[in-house]
C-alpha cells in the first residue's frame, strides 16, 4: 500500500496567474472572497495583475496560503488523504491547516500577521549556494559570526542568512558552482529575526492549536508529531530556526513514505526531495487540471 506525503512550497514558488483557474470552482471562489474580507485586498487581483506586489513578502505569503489550501481541500474532497504532511517555511502553515491543527481563517490571519512582520524586517541578507563542499561550508559558517545555515534544502543546495557582511564573506570563502543573493527584505530563519519572532509570538499565543489528524514534519524538527503543544512550540521557533528540508526528505523512506505529492505552484520541493532520496514516486498538483479525475 502506498504511503503518501503531501508537501507545500513556501516563498519563492509564487508565479503570476497562479490559482486563477480555481476561480471557476464555487467552493474555491468562496475562499477567495473570504480571504479578501480578512486581508482587505484581493488575492486573485494580485496574482493576475501585479508581479511586483506578488513578489513582496506582504502579499506572497497570504497568496500562497490561499491557493495551496484550496488545492489541498479539493484533493481531500476527492477522497485523497496524506499519511504525512510537511511544508517549507510558510508552507508549514498549510501543512498544519491540512492536518486540522487550526481552522482556515485562523491560519490566514496568522499568515497575514507573519507576512506583515517579516516584510518590515530589514538589514539582513540571504543567499542561495549550489553545488559546494558541505564540510567547507560548515567550517566557514562556524568561523563567521552573524551568519547561519537558514535552509538546508538538499545535498547540493542551501540558503545562508545573516548580516550582509557575514553573508558576503561566506559567499567569497566557499567554493560553489553558484552563489546567488536572494531578493528578500530581511535575514529570515536567523537570530536577526528575534525581535520579529517575539512580536509574532503574541499573535501565535492567541490561536488555539488542535491535535493533528495526520503527522506533521516541522521545519525545525523533522520528526513527525501530532501533539498540539509540540507543533505550536516548533512553529514558535520557525522564524529564527533553520528549515531542515534535507532531513525531512531523508527520513521519508525510513518511515515508509513511497510517494510525495507537492501541492502548490512550481515543483521546487519535489525537485529537492528527488535530489536527496531514491525510490520515491512524485506528483505535482499545481492547478485544478492536475487534480485526480480531472
Amino acid at each position: 500500500m502506498t504511503k503518501t506525503a503531501w508537501v507545500f512550497p513556501g516563498q519563492g514558488s509564487q508565479a503570476l496567474n497562479m490559482g486563477i483557474d480555481l476561480l471557476e470552482i464555487a467552493s474555491a471562489k468562496a475562499k477567495f472572497d473570504q480571504a479578501e474580507d480578512i486581508l482587505d485586498w484581493s488575492v486573485s487581483e494580485v496574482c493576475q495583475q501585479d508581479e511586483e506586489r506578488l513578489s513582496r513578502t506582504l502579499y506572497t505569503q497570504p497568496c500562497l496560503y490561499v491557493i495551496e489550501t484550496i488545492l489541498a481541500d479539493l484533493l481531500l474532497e476527492k477522497g485523497e488523504k496524506p499519511d504525512l504532511v510537511a511544508g517549507h517555511s510558510l508552507g508549514e502553515y498549510i501543512a498544519l491547516y491540512v492536518a486540522g491543527v487550526f481552522d482556515w481563517s485562523a491560519g490566514l490571519k496568522l499568515v497575514k500577521r507573519r507576512a506583515e512582520i517579516m516584510d518590515n524586517a530589514a538589514g539582513g541578507m540571504m543567499a542561495a549556494l549550489m553545488n559546494f563542499d558541505r564540510e567547507q561550508l560548515d567550517q566557514v559558517i562556524s568561523a563567521t559570526p552573524d551568519v547561519v545555515l537558514a535552509n538546508d534544502n538538499s545535498p547540493g543546495q542551501v540558503v545562508i542568512s545573516g548580516t550582509p557582511e557575514a553573508v558576503k564573506a561566506v559567499m567569497s570563502n566557499v567554493k560553489a558552482k553558484r552563489a546567488v543573493p536572494l531578493k528578500v527584505s530581511g535575514a529570515f530563519h536567523s537570530n536577526l529575526m528575534q525581535t520579529a519572532a517575539q512580536e509574532f509570538q503574541e499573535v501565535l499565543n492567541s490561536v488555539v492549536f488542535n491535535t493533528a489528524n495526520v503527522p506533521v514534519a516541522s521545519n525545525v524538527d523533522p520528526v513527525p508529531a501530532t501533539e498540539a503543544e509540540v507543533l505550536k512550540q516548533r512553529l514558535t521557533q520557525q522564524m529564527t530556526g533553520s528549515v531542515r528540508w534535507r532531513e525531512i526528505a531523508l527520513q521519508l523512506p525510513a518511515i515508509g513514505i513511497t510517494k510525495v505529492v507537492e501541492v502548490g505552484p512550481g515543483n521546487v520541493l519535489t525537485g529537492l526531495v528527488k535530489r536527496t532520496v531514491k525510490g520515491v514516486e512524485f506528483q505535482n498538483i499545481r492547478n485544478s487540471s492536475e487534480l485526480p479525475g480531472e
